[in-house]
């Protein structure tokens, strides 16, 4: 039960065990649960560094555990810290992201650099992209932002997929939690799952990207227009730098059948990401350009928010944002 907050298994067990009876030795306890004695051991270790367990004022050598309330209020302030600097590890990337799409954005045929090869019009893209995906051996990760895609898109893409699954290639695919509202993208999104691809979704993504063996990445130069241009990246640095990105954002992205998760505000990820972008100066519209929403979409989220918050205009909603805690007193 409490495996999100840092306990395992048998570490809770343990816990449990000396709320009940603190005065058990690790013999009492192996025997008390059943459990080797070496795995209560570990278990006590797991506690110490979680502060649920401290030395007796009693007893030399003995341990005591440190009541639920306390306990649970160290674990979740753990849990709210890991999740800020997961959040700042992700902002972080996207940055280093958008300066390396920006940096190659305006690169023409004729440019010669190292480790960067660029294609122009959909025909060279795809053909590209399917040589590509031919090759594969391990691992292909994919960015795939905006809504609902188009049917015809995703039927093209259906044979591939299944090709590459059936030689063992792991498939992650991240879309926008947008999605969720596209039968035909979930239709696609539940058959690739079922085929063993992993999906997730995140409110927002920095731009569309392939990855394939994490040595060569296929970026767009418009976001806008996704099919006009695309540049192959083959650095070590620039494919180590966009494979972080990916594993940062897939580590806090949901399953695409699962219920969007709450923080301890009682907050969605979509909601975190819209009052961040509230904070920052964003419009309706350029809100929902990001999370690949309506206007009308966006616009209801935020006033959802400012309601929740008793605000009465976007300034007065960050000043109470930072009282509730929602945002940081630096935003």
């Amino acid at each position: 039960m409490l495996a999100t907050l840092g306990l395992d298994t048998t570490a809770e067990a343990v816990y449990r065990a000396m709320l009940a009876n603190p005065r058990d030795g690790v013999k009492a306890l192996a025997e008390r649960l059943g459990t080797p004695e070496a795995d209560v051991r570990r278990s006590l270790d797991t506690l110490s560094e979680l502060a649920l367990i401290r030395p007796s004022y009693e007893q030399a050598g003995e341990l005591r555990p440190v009541s639920p309330e306390v306990g649970m209020e160290i674990l979740m302030a753990r849990q709210q810290a890991e999740l800020a600097a997961q959040q700042l590890r992700i902002e972080a990337s996207r940055a280093a992201a958008a300066q390396l799409i920006a940096e190659f954005a305006d690169l023409t045929p004729a440019t010669a650099s190292p480790g960067v090869e660029q294609l122009v019009g959909l025909d060279e893209i795809r053909t590209r992209i399917t040589g590509l995906a031919h090759g594969l051996q391990t691992e292909l990760m994919t960015f795939a932002p905006g809504g609902g895609h188009q049917s015809q898109t995703l039927e093209a893409s259906k044979p591939n997929d299944l090709a590459l699954l059936s030689r063992g290639v792991r498939m992650r695919s991240l879309f926008q939690d947008s999605v969720r509202n596209s039968q035909g993208t979930v239709a696609y999104a539940t058959w690739l799952s079922e085929l063993g691809g992993e999906v997730r979704t995140a409110p927002d993504l920095p731009t569309r990207m392939m990855v394939f063996d994490r040595t060569t990445a296929v970026i767009p130069v418009s976001s806008d227009d996704s099919a006009a241009g695309a540049v192959i990246l083959t650095g070590n640095g620039t494919l180590t730098a966009l494979c972080a990105l990916f594993e940062n954002v897939w580590a806090s992205a949901q399953p695409l059948g699962a219920e969007p998760e709450r923080d301890d505000s009682a907050l969605t990820a979509q909601e975190n990401t819209v009052i961040r972008l509230l904070a920052q100066g964003l419009t309706d519209e350029a809100i929902a350009k990001r999370l690949a929403v309506s206007p009308r979409t966006a616009r209801r989220l935020a006033n959802g928010l400012m309601e929740r918050l008793g605000a009465a205009s976007r300034f007065e909603f960050g000043v109470r944002a930072v009282q509730r805690g929602w945002l940081p007193h630096s935003a």
